[in-house]
């Protein structure tokens, strides 16, 4: 196995060296490689008709399995498709070469074909012996030796040293540390998805010592924000909504759960046990409620409400977003795929995917429960009293005396069996079949684990399992550098990329799991990096080496998330309730979003704005209607929750300007922040300073102050010239309108915050 890992890391390494040495793209490399040279091409090329789909195979000829791959073709005895070591005798060989179309592979009528370059790797494959391996996500993971070529002058952490060896792969060398201010505004957010105030940012500006550092670290870590912060990624995975979906999109209470998941991570839950109780709470050994309440993870699909459905078409449906979200949320793998037939590039069979079908597939529920807003859950269910939160759901932030239920797991062994369905019809059944997972990944033992979700949690958790830690350590890390070291993050399969650092994904992995799968550990491993804590600052040589910054010679810039651009302007103007949990709450919105799309019935056909203090909670508690997704929200690229979702979109358009420029909520803010610094006996430049200050987290320059300066000048004699539009401008949003300043000055300054909002650096990580 260690010889298996190091060959990999050979070859990635030959490849990098090949890709940054100036050399002629078609250059062969001295060593083909199947991971990382022939299962893409075949993959792309060749598996659509030639991989593990048996219904869609040609010719009985399958290709990503050694075996079937040196076999006599069934059609065409004495041929072989081929041959290792024997291109001649390799009927793959001629078959790419071929100049008749009717010979030719891939037929012309596929739309695809092969490069010179791609053909040329095939060819040489098979010289030299055509040798197949084992997928790289499927080989369990084992703990690398740190890299011995490491400099005394950067940093000795375990990070650091696998990727200072990359880096000098490549050419490159680390750059210099963040400036204080940055680090500290950088690690705040990240960790909390809130600004450092001023009397942190001051502390550390004065002693910006690894020690100091750390002690911040700590800090921010046991804040019972990181919580929120940390659970935000796992709301989309898990599909959180505060509606059911489809047409008539009723109201759904299951904000007690998503309570619970902030809980988990504030408590710092280990991963063992956070997905354990989520998958299979119910299941354990005298299960309490917080337990049952976990298991409000697989319940969190889209349901329906509308007359006319067909039952049982439904529930099939529940059930397929069950195993669909499993697979994609712990296993990094695309099972939805499989449903209606074998996958096509990775080795999941439909059977296979009936099997894992199985073990969701026995909750006493129906497709079709109850009416659009009906005031219980759907069963099974699960009934939160007051004396409940005293007790032991003391994290649940009820907040009035009404009745609180929400949707949890339940098994009744007896109550089906589950049978495949042929092209994934739910009336189409076909052969029965029991709990089971891919072999590919790693067999379900039935002697070993319970045939149930509790034995599928303790699959997943096994040593010898190879994805679990792996796709979880993957996506922590694309959390904090933006990219992850897989940069599908939701597919390790053939059609994933291969991780560009391949190595500490192992080590990360294996480390992962022997410190007990504890996540704040992790988390601090990340951000106490060198590679963490290096500046931003591009010059010429990334960028002519590595413009997508991969192997981390300095720390990316990332915009972020639409959570946190709202929660930034609330912290820094005061408005910021910072209250943990509860129901969701409606901030303002566009007049008539949801009633233009509204099926005419129900509470949630027209949108209701709420008043006080929630119109300032954090975003991440902003109420999701499935149909009509909070639209400022979506603007920054937020997830519609209509699907289990792990890698958000990163767009730019001109659309978040505008947000930015005219949002009510960003308009308010600097309204409020203003009268703030007015009431203050500070000069223009001191309130400038403070503005910078709380929002980018550092002094301005004396450019910028000098700018702001004339420009609030030149505001505040426009505004003297013309009161109706000072008093107009200052006119919005709910808090009350202070008095105590003149309107012409709080207009003028108004202005200078919200450009301040509007620059660059004040929702991007610096």
């Amino acid at each position: 196995m260690k010889g298996y890992i190091k060959t990999i890391y050979c070859i990635a390494v030959a490849a990098l060296i090949a890709n940054c040495s100036g050399k002629d793209a078609t250059h062969l490399p001295d060593v083909v490689d199947y991971n990382f040279h022939v299962r893409p091409i075949l993959s792309d090329k060749c598996y659509t008709c030639h991989g593990p789909d048996e219904n869609k195979r040609e010719a009985g000829l399958r290709l990503d399995i050694a075996e079937n791959a040196y076999q006599e073709l069934k059609e065409s005895k004495g041929k072989y498709a081929i041959v290792p070591g024997d291109k001649v005798s390799s009927q793959l060989y001629h078959r790419i070469h071929a100049t008749d179309s009717s010979e030719l592979m891939p037929p012309p009528e596929s739309n695809l074909s092969l490069t010179d370059y791609e053909k040329r790797i095939l060819t040489k494959w098979i010289e030299d012996g055509a040798e197949y391996k084992k997928h790289w996500a499927f080989v369990v993971p084992e703990k690398q030796a740190l890299p011995a070529n490491n400099v005394a002058n950067w940093s000795d952490h375990a990070i650091d040293q696998f990727i200072y060896a990359q880096m000098r792969i490549q050419g490159l060398k680390p750059n210099p540390l963040a400036e204080p201010a940055q680090l500290l505004k950088r690690v705040a957010f990240d960790l909390t998805g809130l600004p450092p105030d001023l009397a942190s940012q001051q502390i550390f500006s004065e002693d910006p010592s690894d020690e100091n550092y750390e002690r911040f670290v700590d800090e921010y870590l046991n804040s019972q924000h990181y919580g929120e912060q940390m659970a935000v990624p796992w709301l989309d995975a898990a599909r959180y909504a505060d509606s059911h979906g489809y047409q008539d999109d009723g109201l759904r209470t299951m904000w007690p759960w998503r309570d619970w998941v902030i809980h988990a991570f504030n408590e710092n839950y280990s991963y063992d046990q956070f997905i354990t109780w989520q998958l299979a709470g119910d299941l354990l050994p005298n299960a309490n409620k917080e337990m049952l309440l976990a298991t409000g993870f697989n319940r969190n699909h889209k349901i329906t409400q509308e007359g006319g459905v067909i039952d049982e078409e439904y529930r099939i449906e529940y059930v397929s977003d069950r195993t669909n979200t499993f697979g994609k949320t712990f296993l990094a793998m695309t099972f939805e795929c499989a449903k209606c037939h074998d996958h096509k590039y990775d080795p999941i069979s439909q059977k296979d995917y009936y099997s894992a079908f199985a073990f969701f597939d026995k909750v006493p529920e129906k497709g079709l429960v109850g009416v659009i807003d009906a005031s219980f859950a759907d069963p099974p269910n699960m009934q939160i009293e007051d004396k409940d939160i005293e007790d032991l759901l003391h994290f649940v932030n009820k907040k009035d005396t009404m009745k609180l239920e929400v949707m949890i797991m339940q098994d009744s062994m007896g109550i089906r069996s589950t049978h495949v369905l042929n092209r994934g019809q739910y009336d189409a059944k076909g052969d029965t079949v029991t709990f089971n997972t891919p072999t590919s990944i790693l067999p379900f033992d039935s002697l070993a684990y319970a045939p149930n979700r509790l034995g599928l949690a303790q699959w997943l958790i096994s040593a010898k399992n190879p994805l679990t830690a792996r796709v979880f350590v993957n996506r922590v890390w694309k959390q904090f550098f933006g990219r992850g070291i897989v940069h599908t993050i939701g597919d390790f399969g053939m059609q994933g990329d291969l991780p560009s650092h391949p190595r500490i994904l192992d080590w990360l992995a294996v480390d992962f799991r022997e410190n007990g799968w504890d996540i704040k550990r992790l988390v601090k491993q990340i951000v106490t990096s060198q590679t963490y804590k290096q500046s931003t600052t591009i010059n010429a040589r990334h960028l002519q080496k590595d413009p997508e910054n991969i192997y981390l010679s300095r720390m990316s810039r990332m915009r972020y998330s639409a959570e946190t651009v709202r929660d930034h302007i609330l912290a820094t103007s005061g408005l910021l309730v910072p209250e943990i949990g509860g129901p969701s709450v409606k901030p303002y919105q566009p007049d008539g979003v949801w009633a233009a799309a509204s099926s005419g019935r129900g509470t949630l056909q027209f949108y209701v704005q709420d008043k006080g203090t929630d119109l300032y909670r954090r975003g991440m508690y902003t109420f999701i209607k499935r149909t009509v997704p909070p639209p400022v929200m979506l603007m920054f690229d937020a997830s519609t929750r209509d699907q289990c979702e792990v890698d958000r979109l990163n767009t730019n358009t001109p659309l978040q300007a505008l947000v930015m420029l005219n949002d009510p909520t960003v308009l308010e803010a600097s309204r409020v922040l203003a009268s703030k610094l007015l009431n203050e006996n500070i000069s223009l430049e001191e309130k400038i300073n403070k503005t910078f200050q709380l929002i980018l987290c550092r002094l301005p320059k004396d450019k910028e102050t000098l700018w702001l300066k004339e420009y609030y000048q030149s505001q505040f004699a426009k505004y003297q010239n013309s009161m109706d539009e000072a008093s107009k401008v200052v006119q919005v949003g709910e808090t009350t309108l202070d008095d105590e300043v003149a309107v012409e000055e709080l207009a003028a300054l108004m202005q200078v915050v919200h450009t301040v909002y509007n620059m660059e650096e004040a929702i991007v990580k610096t």
